[in-house]
């Protein structure tokens, strides 16, 4: 953190400069949601916890801190086991740091005071922790509003602040949740200018794996490549979720890149390589898949499976706006891939027939797309008295089917599989196996599969494709012959 001419920012090398009135603002647009409730008593104080020091098991071995990002979205402190408060009437903000011992200074360097803190944050004043139930006392607020509430994407509770002697106060914890959930859904101009960066430098880090990737390397090193290139030229030291590298047969393992298929395979002439990467800058994430050839040249099955989705991919873009739909989305994407597939003779029948018995399940068992912020699965897909999940095959697993409004930031990400547990299933199920050419099929068995995954912004009008990188067949094969000739 810095400032300039008086106001504070984050900023990690020559990257983008984030002023702190991000979350000034952030702060104000929750405190305004919250007056306009019923439930909302006046007088009330929003106490909210920073995420705590964390060590690997029962070892004293401190885990890489990383904020909670509730907390982050309204204040913005890269420290752990920090609390803030808002006076929901004012809007002012206050901080509550450890009071840490002046030993730690051997190890931790200089142990700052409250002003330095203030003025980091830019916030109206700040305390210790242990200062904490006495300022608070001395507020008398009417109720203390904390965050509990359901995340539908983990479906875990997110647990409340807590303190020893909060029991003195009369704390209001259900409504805090779905409007902060809320706000999170809608990016100010400022939030979506950091996830601009976090997504043009995740863009350029796919365009150098198009560069450097050779058959002979292994998955792993593509994941390195892709991590080194965020930090040392966007100061990207997170990643925004565990990597996926997956070539060959691998691209149709969804979640391929966990600990029991670490991204350790060797890349194969003539594998398709899908290699779905984000990194994260001051906390705001990206989310981008890239499918190419290994060797830069599709053979003619791959492009008939490669179009197929970025038909789908363009289709929605096309369609999106405010009010529409995202399971209608979710629908338009699915026809599409099904019609190449018919045109191509891999399926055969009649396409309302297919969606009727959720048939496309068995191609693209994922949802279209997700929110996107702080998260890479942002909050408030399913948010209270809103549109419900439908538990059907693919349907189940779509992260939202709200209705698309300005502000919003989602993924576009429709996928084609031939996944072997998916293909036995449809051929043992007289529903599916009528659409199916057995011959066509078994052609593709082991060739993995394609995702095409951009990020964008829903604008007044349409959208603003955040992800910048070559898309097309011809775009793809010219970049990485290109790249190979040195230019």
């Amino acid at each position: 953190m810095a400032s300039v001419a008086d106001e504070a920012f984050y900023q990690l090398g020559s990257n983008l400069k984030v002023p702190l009135r991000l979350h000034k603002n952030n702060r104000q647009r929750l405190c305004n949601c919250l007056k306009a409730r019923d439930d909302v008593k006046s007088g009330s104080v929003i106490l909210l916890q920073g995420g705590e020091t964390q060590c690997r098991y029962s070892s004293d071995r401190e885990l890489l801190f990383r904020q909670e990002s509730y907390f982050h979205w309204a204040f913005g402190v890269l420290e752990p086991d920090v609390f803030g408060t808002i006076d929901v009437d004012t809007g002012k903000a206050e901080l509550f740091f450890p009071k840490l011992h002046p030993d730690y200074a051997v190890w931790m360097g200089k142990l700052e005071d409250k002003d330095h803190f203030k003025a980091k944050y830019e916030v109206d004043d700040c305390h210790w922790v242990c200062e904490m139930p006495r300022v608070l006392f001395d507020k008398n607020p009417s109720e203390v509003l904390t965050l509990r509430g359901k995340n539908t994407d983990s479906d875990t509770i997110h647990p409340e602040a807590t303190f020893d002697g909060i029991e003195k106060f009369k704390v209001n914890n259900t409504s805090l949740f779905p409007e902060m959930s809320e706000c999170r859904v809608f990016k100010s101009a400022e939030e979506i200018e950091v996830l601009r960066h976090a997504n043009k430098i995740s863009s350029e880090a796919h365009r150098e794996l198009m560069r450097r990737i050779e058959p002979g390397m292994h998955e792993f090193q593509m994941e390195s490549i892709f991590h080194d290139y965020c930090y040392r030229n966007g100061g990207m030291r997170w990643l925004a979720y565990t990597g996926i590298c997956a070539c060959g047969p691998s691209g149709a393992v969804l979640h391929y890149g966990h600990a029991g298929a670490a991204n350790n395979q060797p890349i194969r002439d003539g594998d398709l390589c899908l290699f779905d990467l984000g990194a994260e800058y001051y906390c705001y994430t990206s989310d981008i898949t890239t499918t190419f050839p290994a060797n830069g040249k599709f053979t003619e099955k791959q492009k008939v499976i490669y179009n197929a989705v970025l038909d789908a991919n363009r289709s929605v873009f096309k369609a999106c706006k405010p009010g529409v739909s995202w399971l209608e989305m979710h629908y338009l994407a699915e026809r599409t891939i099904l019609t190449h597939l018919k045109n191509n003779g891999i399926i055969v029948g009649d396409l309302d027939d297919m969606m009727d018995c959720r048939f496309g399940a068995v191609f693209m068992p994922h949802g279209l797309g997700h929110f996107l912020g702080i998260d890479v699965h942002d909050v408030a897909g399913y948010p209270k008295g809103g549109t419900e999940r439908i538990l059907k095959p693919g349907l189940k697993s779509l992260r939202t089917t709200r209705a698309l409004d300005a502000g919003m930031v989602i993924t576009i990400e429709p996928g084609c599989y031939f996944i072997e547990s998916q293909l036995d299933a449809a051929f043992a199920n007289p529903k599916h196996a009528k659409f199916m050419v057995k011959e066509r099929i078994d052609e593709y068995r082991g060739s993995g599969g394609v995702r095409i995954e951009d990020t964008v912004t829903i604008t007044e009008t349409g959208i603003e494709n955040l992800t910048d990188v070559p898309r097309t067949v011809e775009e793809i094969e010219k970049f990485m012959a290109d790249a190979r000739k040195g230019q």
